[in-house]
């Protein structure tokens, strides 16, 4: 065989090995870098996969619009829970009229607090709720302090209400009651605190967070309950829920933001049969987790985005709420 015919026989051979080899590396650097600049991924590609990873976020007060990485929003949050009188100050009527200071005066240490017709105490109610609220709100990462937990003979006072949100440096503080107003007398409000500076009262820098936190939990409660804001306080208060006031020792004397919730009236049968049924209740709990939540977002948002330098901040440092 001529040594012309050997050559053409191996150059034969050899080319088309050489073809694959190379579009086999090609195929491989475009793998690597992505699609080509101008065209659109294959559809495999671009498709969730079947096992249903691209889920649509959960709305509602609260919500985020992208899901946590591990479902925990509050993760950092110092949340102090308030409920309302004690289901034992009853027995203690000489010790809760002691008198303390709330900066305007001097107000009793503690009351007994209202109860429907049938018995069913305002103390018994707010520590069920709060209880309640503290479950969601822990499942959401926040560390939760409570001024009582129905462990105490009476009490606390008023004023060591108000002392254990500021030493927990809380991000929020709500205090939960219900009203005890006429019959006929219907539905919620929030109680924010008035821009008091008297003795050792002054929420000058607590004001504006704790309207902002009233704003909140006033929606999201309505949500969660179907409740509507009370009528009976005034045109301002069925608009918007809210009511200030300068005469509460538990908000007079805060250093954190701070609002009393009083969820309806016990004296109106309406009312009072909603808080005597455990679903309600456990939807009222998380309307308040609802709320809180909320408003610590917004607080995060603020201080990232600087919208607002002027402002005074909530607390010492930005709660740390993802």
């Amino acid at each position: 065989m001529s040594l012309g015919r050997r050559l053409f026989i191996v150059l034969a051979v050899l080319l088309p090995v050489c073809l694959v080899g190379w579009s086999a590396w090609q195929a491989a650097r475009r793998t690597d870098a992505g699609p080509a600049p101008g065209r659109p991924p294959s559809p495999a590609s671009a498709a969730p996969s079947a096992g249903g990873d691209a889920r649509e976020p959960s709305g509602g007060p609260g919500a985020s619009a992208e899901p946590d990485g591990d479902g925990r929003p509050l993760r950092g949050a110092v949340i102090v829970l308030d409920p309302g009188h004690n289901p034992d100050n009853r027995e203690h009527t000489r010790e809760i009229a002691r008198r303390v200071d709330i900066g305007t005066g001097r107000k009793e240490c503690d009351t007994t607090g209202t109860a429907t017709d049938s018995g069913y105490a305002e103390a018994l109610f707010t520590l069920d709720v709060a209880r309640r609220a503290r479950a969601v709100l822990e499942e959401r990462g926040a560390t939760v302090e409570f001024t009582h937990d129905g462990d105490r003979p009476y009490g606390p006072c008023i004023d060591e209400r108000a002392r254990v949100g500021n030493e927990a440096g809380a991000d929020a503080v709500v205090s939960v009651h219900a009203d005890g107003s006429a019959v006929g007398d219907r539905g919620f409000h929030v109680i924010l605190p008035a821009r008091v500076t008297e003795g050792a009262a002054d929420t000058t820098r607590i004001t504006g967070p704790s309207r902002r936190l009233g704003e909140r939990l006033a929606d999201a409660f309505a949500e969660a309950t179907g409740f509507e804001p009370a009528e009976y306080l005034g045109s301002s208060t069925a608009d918007t829920g809210l009511v200030t006031r300068g005469d509460l020792g538990g908000l007079n004397l805060s250093r954190v933001p701070k609002v009393f919730l009083e969820c309806g009236n016990m004296r109106d049968p309406h009312d009072a049969r909603r808080f005597t049924d455990p679903e309600w209740r456990e939807r009222a709990a998380r309307g308040i987790a609802d709320g809180i939540t909320a408003f610590l977002r917004d607080a995060d948002d603020r201080y990232d985005g600087e919208t607002n330098k002027t402002d005074p901040p909530d607390r010492a440092g930005r709660p740390s709420v993802r």
